[in-house]
C-alpha cells in the first residue's frame, strides 16, 4: 500500500503546532524489539502513547532501551501505571506527569493511566495513555474515569490513545467517541484494523482528541521507510495507530474535553 505521507511535525506561522502522535500496544516487548524500534522510529512521532509496556523485572531498563533506540525519552508510566507508558521527542517540554492506578476488580488485571501535560510550540497538551479492561462492565467504568481525568487536567487540548479492547460499535468505544474526536473516523488515513498484527480484523486501538484539535489524518501506517511487512507482524501482536494533528496556538482554543 502506498500512502500520501502524513504532514511532518512543524510549527505553523500562526503558532499552531502540527504534531505526530503514535499509539502502540507493545505486548511487554516480548516479541522482536529491533523491529518494534524500527516501526516507531519510522513513524517519526512527537508523542508515543504505549500500552502493555514492561511491568516487571528491570522494566525501567527496558523502557529506557526502547526510548534510546527510537530517539525519544521516557515521559511517564510503565509499571507505575500498570502498563501504559508515555514517550516523547525533545520537541515536547514537560510540565507535569502523573501515573494513575484504577480500582482493582478481584480476579482481573490491574489497569491504569499514564498521564502528562506537555508544551509544544508554547501550547499545553494533555496526554493520557490507556488500556481498558477485557470485561465489559469494568471497561465502561474505566471509560468514565478516563473522561473525568481528562476534564480534571485543566488544559484546552488533550489527546487520549490506547487499546480499548472494544470495537467502534461497542459501548465503551461509543462513549469515548461521543465526547472526543475519534481521529480515524474524522480523517481516515492508512488501514483501519489494528488486531491482530498478522490478521487484522478488528479496530480496537484508537487515538482520540478534544474538539479544538484539527485531525489531519489517522490510521495504521503502511510503506514506512526501512520497515517491512514482516516487521509490523513480528514487532508485537497489535498494529500501530499514527495520527497527525494540528493543535491551535496557545490562547486560541477553548477548554474542555468535548468535541464540537
Amino acid at each position: 500500500m502506498v500512502l500520501t505521507p502524513l504532514p511532518d511535525s512543524r510549527t505553523e506561522p500562526d503558532g499552531s503546532a502540527v504534531i505526530r502522535v503514535l499509539s502502540y500496544n507493545v505486548r511487554s516487548m516480548r516479541d522482536d524489539c529491533e523491529a518494534l524500534a524500527r516501526v516507531i522510529s519510522a513513524c517519526v512521532p512527537d508523542l508515543v502513547l504505549v500500552q502493555e509496556a514492561p511491568r516487571f523485572f528491570r522494566w525501567r531498563k527496558r523502557a529506557a532501551w526502547l526510548a534510546a533506540h527510537t530517539d525519544l525519552v521516557v515521559l511517564s508510566g510503565g509499571a507505575t501505571a500498570a502498563g501504559p507508558l508515555l514517550l516523547c521527542s525533545l520537541r515536547a517540554a514537560v510540565e507535569r506527569t502523573e501515573d494513575v492506578l484504577l480500582p482493582l476488580t478481584p480476579g482481573l488485571h490491574r489497569r491504569g493511566f499514564a498521564t502528562s501535560v506537555v508544551r509544544i510550540a508554547g501550547t499545553r497538551i494533555g496526554l493520557l495513555s490507556f488500556h481498558l479492561s477485557l470485561q465489559r462492565d469494568e471497561r465502561l467504568a474505566q471509560t468514565e474515569l478516563l473522561l473525568e481525568r481528562l476534564d480534571a487536567m485543566g488544559v484546552e487540548h488533550a489527546v487520549a490513545a490506547g487499546d480499548l479492547n472494544d470495537v467502534p460499535t461497542g459501548a465503551a468505544f461509543r462513549r469515548l467517541a461521543g465526547r472526543l474526536q475519534d481521529c480515524r473516523a474524522v480523517r481516515p488515513w492508512g488501514a483501519e484494523n489494528t488486531f491482530s498484527a498478522d490478521r487484522p480484523r478488528r479496530r480496537i486501538d484508537a487515538v482520540f482528541a478534544t474538539g479544538g484539535i484539527e485531525v489531519l489524518g489517522c490510521g495504521v501506517p503502511a510503506g514506512l521507510p526501512g520497515v517491512t511487512d514482516a516487521d509490523l507482524r513480528t514487532a508485537t501482536d497489535h498494529l500501530p495507530v499514527l495520527a497527525a494533528l494540528r493543535v491551535p496556538a496557545a490562547g486560541s482554543g477553548r477548554r474542555g474535553a468535548s468535541a464540537p
